[in-house]
């Protein structure tokens, strides 16, 4: 386990602190505070399946010129 000491200082009504750049969260606007006791801990928020429909939609043609991957040699009716 990683620990650091950083001060506590005041923003407006919070209070707030740094997070050192070698605890940084790659690719995470955003986090989840949650105490524990007397632990705060932080957890990043990642994208969940809900935001997947937020992409940007393929071009309609996208799978146009895909070979078949699949063959229905050896298969047979039910």
């Amino acid at each position: 386990m990683n620990m650091r000491t950083v001060s506590i200082f005041k923003n407006g009504n919070n209070r707030a602190i740094r997070l050192p750049r070698d605890m940084d969260f790659e690719g995470v606007s955003e986090l989840e505070i949650v105490r524990e006791g007397d632990r705060i801990i932080l957890r990043p928020i990642r994208p969940t399946w809900g935001s997947f429909t937020q992409l940007e939609k393929a071009d309609t043609d996208f799978m146009a010129d895909r070979e078949d991957v699949v063959s229905d040699e050896g298969r047979f009716d039910l």
